[in-house]
């Protein structure tokens, strides 16, 4: 009886053993879970981390190409800008100057009556007169004139004996002379001037046929 009551208790005894070491390695499990799950947050933080830096960087360098983008449109502009002002600025010299010359052209206009007067009393004046002192004090005051045209670009068309050309000359008579070619100005009957090479007035003349 003994004997059984032995076995008894070292079967029971050995159960309870193995049942601990069991249990023991159920809790070895655990942990070795726990401790996995525990890196696989870590590891899908760590990925989340990652992933919001990549956002961050990208982020950022959008933020960069924005302003990238923003210094080549505001550089654009400054570009369209100056053009356009360079060019205002040259068709407002140009429409300047053209004004200048217009007004120039019309005082000039009004001038060259008093040079043909001149030149008409001169003519109707006799050699002996024109040796007079009143006659050549006209004459320093007419040659003043002329000079002062000169000087402002004003010049004489030169016509007589030249070929009759309609954009320097108005033919105003034709004539039938020997002394002359076919189409020759024969003779000025009122002189013409150009102003910095634009016509202010033209020459009326005679024409040979």
């Amino acid at each position: 009886m003994e004997d059984q009551n032995i076995n008894i208790d070292e079967t029971i005894d050995t159960e309870e053993t193995e049942k601990e070491v069991q249990d023991a390695d159920q809790t070895e499990t655990n942990e070795t879970e726990t401790v996995s799950g525990t890196e696989e947050v870590q590891e899908d933080g760590s990925e989340e981390s990652v992933e919001e830096g990549s956002e961050k960087k990208g982020f950022f360098k959008k933020k960069k190409d924005k302003k990238d983008e923003l210094i080549e449109e505001l550089t654009d502009k400054y570009k369209r800008t100056f053009a356009e002002f360079d060019n205002f600025r040259k068709r407002s010299e140009k429409e300047k100057s053209a004004m200048y010359e217009i007004g120039a052209k019309d005082i000039i206009e009004k001038i060259l009556p008093v040079v043909d007067n001149f030149e008409r009393g001169f003519s109707a004046i006799s050699e002996e007169e024109k040796a007079t002192p009143f006659a050549q004090g006209m004459d320093k005051i007419y040659q003043q004139l002329i000079k002062t045209l000169e000087d402002a670009g004003v010049k004489e068309i030169e016509a007589e004996g030249k070929e009759f050309d309609p954009n320097l000359h108005n033919a105003v008579m034709h004539v039938e002379d020997d002394r002359f070619g076919e189409n020759i100005v024969a003779e000025v009957l009122q002189k013409g001037y150009t102003y910095r090479d634009s016509v202010v007035r033209h020459s009326m003349v005679k024409v040979a046929n």
